[in-house]
């Protein structure tokens, strides 16, 4: 994640990878949360989607501003979660404007980040800042069948798994196991390795070529070993080298992993990972949220747009494996944070439990994850 992600710190002389994002020097947003009490319905879910591109999509740019005031810009790798967004809104409506959204945020995407030239160190220096986007490409050619998606899809795996030897540079793939997190091989983290297996199992979806299997295999076997807590299904969030793994906690990572045991449940019907799945989706809902089933938040800048990461692959488990059991706990959650939405802007921040004041200012990280959830998770019938 570009200038922010997978910070390498020094403690005592021992060296740990953090794939959390940059914190920011910002203030917490808070506010009083109004009682209100609401079963959203399909129309709250795309007035929830307009009001987050009202105030943080740039139709000049055409990606995301950093904040609601209109300064900055998104992280690079999340401006392909709010792709995904758009291709979800899309998908749910069959409305063209969504349509015309996706086509538009692809086009924005070139502009900012070098036309999808993976060699370009300047935008692209992380492997899993262009995995996030593999996916999202891929994703893309499934759903509108044009070949320029999936032709960057194909091209950008190729690259992080191989690497190119004419700008000396090694693939993320190591032949011990596990991908790295980036070019100096500075170790190996869950937010690279689950993404590789998403974005495999998409790519051998639609071109049936089973080496993407083989290799979506051989990273799970790797993660599932050093990354996954066979016991209770939390992710880690990194190991470096021979140290012991770093059993930091976030949303997406069980998200990623959720997503990528489906997958392969769905390839393989091999139960084990179905079940890896369901413990991975558990220990989220029963460990990490509050007493009350609410999910967590963290408190740096790009932590927000993990429960949005969360939407997109528990709604595979629910959907794909046939759990639809997860549904209550994520309206819950949706009702819960869209009763206490700001009344002017109608965004809603990372914390569901707080009301945005007006006129505070709210990054497009913070302000996506309910959003995001109401474009997948029906509305109760």
């Amino acid at each position: 994640m570009k200038k922010t992600a997978c910070i390498l710190v020094l403690i005592i002389g021992i060296t740990a990878l953090s794939c959390s994002k940059k914190s920011s020097n910002a203030p917490p947003i808070t506010g009083n949360p109004p009682q209100q009490q609401v079963n959203f319905t399909s129309s709250d879910a795309t007035s929830a989607y307009n009001d987050f591109n009202k105030h943080l999509y740039d139709p000049v740019r055409k990606i995301y501003y950093r904040r609601s005031d209109k300064s900055g810009r998104g992280a690079i790798w999340t401006q392909a979660i709010y792709w995904d967004m758009a291709m979800n809104a899309w998908k749910r409506t069959k409305d063209p404007k969504y349509r015309q959204l996706v086509e538009d945020i692809f086009q924005g995407g070139a502009g900012q980040y070098a036309d999808y030239n993976w060699r370009n160190e300047t935008e692209w220096f992380i492997w899993d800042d262009m995995m996030w986007w593999i996916i999202s490409l891929a994703r893309a050619y499934e759903l509108t069948g044009e070949q320029k998606f999936l032709d960057l899809a194909k091209e950008g795996f190729h690259f992080v798994w191989y690497g190119d030897a004419a700008i000396n540079r090694a693939g993320s793939h190591e032949a011990n196991g596990g991908m790295e997190w980036d070019w100096h091989r500075r170790g190996k983290t869950a937010c690279i390795n689950y993404p590789t297996i998403i974005a495999a199992m998409t790519l051998h979806n639609i071109t049936k070529d089973d080496d993407y299997v083989s290799k979506a295999l051989e990273v799970y076997g790797w993660a599932r070993a050093n990354l996954f807590d066979t016991n209770n299904g939390r992710v880690a969030d990194h190991k470096v080298d021979n140290q012991p793994t770093n059993w930091t906690l976030h949303t997406y990572n069980q998200a990623t992993c959720i997503g990528a045991a489906v997958m392969l449940y769905n390839k393989t019907k091999d139960i084990k990972y179905l079940n890896d799945a369901v413990l991975a989706a558990d220990y989220t809902k029963n460990s990490m949220s509050d007493a009350n089933g609410i999910l967590p938040f963290e408190n740096g800048e790009e932590q927000g747009v993990y429960n949005a990461i969360f939407a997109q692959y528990i709604i595979r488990l629910i959907e794909d494996g046939n759990k639809p059991e997860y549904l209550p706990w994520l309206r819950k959650n949706i009702n819960f944070a869209y009763g206490r939405r700001n009344s002017t802007t109608g965004l809603m921040g990372k914390d569901y439990k707080t009301t945005l004041p007006t006129g505070a200012a709210v990054s497009c990280y913070d302000a996506c994850s309910i959003p995001a959830l109401m474009q997948v998770i029906p509305p109760e019938k």
